[in-house]
């Protein structure tokens, strides 16, 4: 046996302890662990070939995938769930992914499929309370309560199910290793062993891990590369909605994006999310604008607000809750040098109303619209929709897929967009009235107009 340090986040193995990892240059990741000669006849190996292949001899079928009765969650999987593939979803306590996962089961259980849910958390009357208060039942869903990697793998083997649940990856513990359940080398052999079982007996495998402070998924990072999908929740506990992100998918598009809401049933699907984020902001106010934004593959429809007030400090505060906070200090200093708005003695408020992360561009020109709204205190036309990348020279860079924005935004009663001249090409066949723009002054200028229409029709009112 030997005493190493192995950095949590890359999975890097280091001979004495550093603050510092060399190799992912994170902070305060080593953990000291005790590594000890393994039994070759435990492991398992990926594949019965070991000999090279010609591409043209593959043969390759058309995938089947389970449906699961959910269609966020099957958009999120990239169509339903393929036999063999391996997700790994993550998130905070108590946000769902228990509740989710059960529900999942016997959904799919009920096309004459068995199912194995293993906890390391709970107990058999622990999970069957929960079922219950859930209206859950299925005689083909097999429950079993144990941490012990060796155990879970025979027990698998002995009932042969089409999907398997693993609640959670960081309380499994292997006999071949004297580490502590949740270690990273535990985390990391009780993960290679499950994925090389899933892969040889074509079961579908979940594993449920624990998050981090930061938010990021614990234990070695290579975790993520072992699986198939990694799907992360999003959202606020307090909040009813629930948003699940797909970071990555062999099977289908990764960044898909999936809405679901809590209820006294478990969650549930949302057919409809652009109307749920839209909910109350149909009324005029400073400081609002609404962004078509792309997730995955459709359009949503958001609403962004901004809250500019007089600053008391020597240095002002730019907050930013939804979106990258340095895409805002970005866009503020491109106003400032091509729009002639002097913020420096202001505080920036910006926040995306539904606990909705947006990590494209196309929020530029709405941040833009909303910050005008509320420094020049007057509102946006209800009907007004906005999408488009602001550079630093200012000007205004087309978006992916503008003509579907343009139908999403049409479908909930839109009639004017602000959009990028250059995502015009399409734009004619829709029957909203465009305003086409090139840069930062012109948009300006059409905001400003807006602006004032809008605060003449309130006064002869």
């Amino acid at each position: 046996m030997k005493t190493v340090f192995i950095c949590s986040s890359c999975g890097a193995q280091e001979p004495k302890w550093q603050g510092q990892c060399p190799n992912c240059q994170s902070w305060n990741t080593l953990v000291e662990n005790v590594q000890q000669k393994q039994d070759k006849r435990s492991m398992t190996i990926l594949g019965k070939n070991c000999k090279p292949v010609k591409l043209s001899q593959v043969s390759v079928n058309a995938v089947e995938r389970y449906l699961t009765k959910n269609p966020e969650l099957d958009r999120v999987l990239g169509g339903g769930i393929v036999p063999g593939s391996v997700i790994l979803i993550g998130g905070d306590p108590g946000i769902g992914k228990s509740t989710l996962l059960s529900r999942t089961l016997v959904d799919i259980t009920q096309q004459k499929l068995q199912g194995l849910y293993v906890s390391g958390e709970e107990s058999l009357e622990q999970i069957s309370l929960r079922m219950k208060q859930l209206g859950l039942a299925s005689e083909q869903v097999w429950l079993l309560a144990q941490t012990q990697l060796e155990q879970i793998l025979e027990q698998v083997k002995e009932t042969l199910p089409s999907i398997l649940v693993i609640d959670s990856i960081q309380t499994l513990w292997s006999a071949d290793l004297s580490s502590a359940a949740g270690s990273v080398s535990q985390v990391r052999e009780c993960a290679m062993r499950l994925v090389s079982l899933a892969k040889e007996l074509n079961v579908a495998l979940f594993l449920v891990g624990h998050v981090t402070k930061e938010g990021t998924l614990a234990g070695p990072r290579v975790l993520e590369h072992m699986v198939d999908v990694v799907l992360y929740f999003e959202g606020e506990q307090s909040g009813r909605f629930r948003m699940i992100r797909a970071v990555k998918n062999r099977y289908g598009a990764s960044n898909e994006l999936g809405v679901f809401a809590m209820t006294e049933q478990g969650i549930r699907p949302v057919s409809n999310p652009s109307a749920i984020f839209l909910s109350g902001c149909r009324q005029s106010s400073p400081g609002s604008c609404v962004l078509v934004t792309w997730e995955g593959t459709r359009p949503l429809l958001v609403e962004v607000q901004v809250l500019i007030d007089s600053s008391v400090a020597n240095y002002p505060r730019r907050v930013a809750v939804g979106l990258d906070p340095q895409r805002l200090v970005l866009l503020l200093a491109a106003l400032s040098r091509h729009g002639g708005c002097q913020l420096h003695n202001y505080d920036v408020y910006v926040n995306v109303v539904g606990g909705l992360k947006i990590s494209e561009t196309a929020i530029d020109l709405a941040l833009l619209v909303a910050l005008l709204s509320s420094l020049r205190h007057k509102s946006i036309p209800t009907d007004w929709v906005v999408f488009g990348e602001i550079g630093l020279n200012g000007e205004v860079r087309p978006v992916q897929n503008g003509l579907l924005r343009l139908k999403e935004a049409q479908k909930h009663g839109f009639k004017h967009a602000i959009i990028p001249k250059a995502n015009d090409s399409q734009a004619n066949k829709t029957p909203m009235t465009l305003h086409r723009i090139t840069y930062m002054k012109e948009a300006i200028r059409v905001i400003d107009s807006a602006l004032t229409s809008t605060a003449a029709s309130v006064t002869e009112e």
